[in-house]
Formats: C-alpha cells, structure tokens, sequence
C-alpha cells in the first residue's frame, strides 16, 4: 500500500479493520497530535507494531491539537503530519480526527490494543476504562519518554535566541 493510500477518512477506516480481522488480524490503535515528528515517536509506533497486528493512527487536526496545545500549536498542519506518519513502515492506516480525545474512534473502531506511550501507565491512559469496556487492552510501548515535539519546539526557541 502506498503511503498517501495510509491516509483514510473514518468510513474507510471502518472498512479496512473489518477487512483486515477478516483476514485474521487484530487492530492496534494509537493517537497523538505528532507536531513535530521525533524519534520517540518513531519508537513508540514501532513498540505499537511489536504487539502484532495492523496498526492505525489518529492523529489530532490542527483545531483539536491547538485546544489540547495551545495557540501556535501545531506547528505542523494536519495533512502534514499524516503524510509523514504514514510514510512510515510501521503505521497501516492514519486518520485524523477532530475530537480532543480518541473515544468516538474507540467505539467505531473497537481495538484488541490501545498503545500510548511511557508517558502514561496502564490506569492513566484517559480512555483505559473504556478500551477495556469494549473488551481490548491498554498496552503501554516505546522508550522512556525522553523525548517531545514540545522540548523540541523549545529547544529551537533557545537556539535562535543564542544566535542573535
């Protein structure tokens, strides 16, 4: 699949799980505003993929990610940060949603396994309960969170500071 074909609306999405458990697959979903796209992320959706499945990811529009950020942010434009997702070889299929949390997608979507990163613990991952409600399973992965787009954007702030 090529990676502008990654990049699905809803209905699609909903279509391509059904297929894929079809085939015997279980679905993996991960969400997250991924401004600016770091190798935390990189080993967080590649811990994502080590859970075995099809991993999907939705990612925050540019309004959902600005309430959840703050003005200026993202830095990155939606369709933006969904090429560069999708362009990788550990991400199936990526979806952007509007909503400040991922719970709709939950219940469209029903994942085996709902991956957030180290940041989090099994029972701090907002949409845990419901994840588990639904029958799946909250599944932290990735490397220590050492790394944001967040301490990023700063240290690109201090650098340009120094150099005037």
């Amino acid at each position: 699949m090529n990676q502008r074909d990654k990049i699905v609306r809803r209905e699609q999405l909903a279509e391509m799980a059904k297929r894929w458990r079809s085939q015997g697959e279980k679905i993996i979903l991960t969400n997250g505003c991924f401004d600016l796209l770091h190798v935390g992320h990189v080993r967080y959706l590649r811990g994502a993929k080590e859970l075995g499945g099809k991993v999907v990811v939705a990612v925050n529009s540019d309004s959902s990610a600005r309430e959840l950020k703050g003005e200026g942010r993202p830095h990155t434009p939606q369709q933006e940060r969904a090429e560069l997702l999708a362009a990788l070889q550990d991400v199936d299929a990526v979806v952007i949603f509007p909503e400040k949390d991922v719970a709709a997608i939950i219940r469209e979507l029903r994942p085996e396994d709902h991956a957030k990163g180290t940041a989090y613990t099994e029972a701090s991952v907002p949409e845990g309960a419901l994840v588990r409600e639904l029958g799946g399973r909250v599944a932290i992965v990735g490397d220590p969170k050492d790394h944001s787009s967040t301490g990023a954007i700063a240290k690109l702030g201090n650098a340009r500071k120094i150099k005037k």
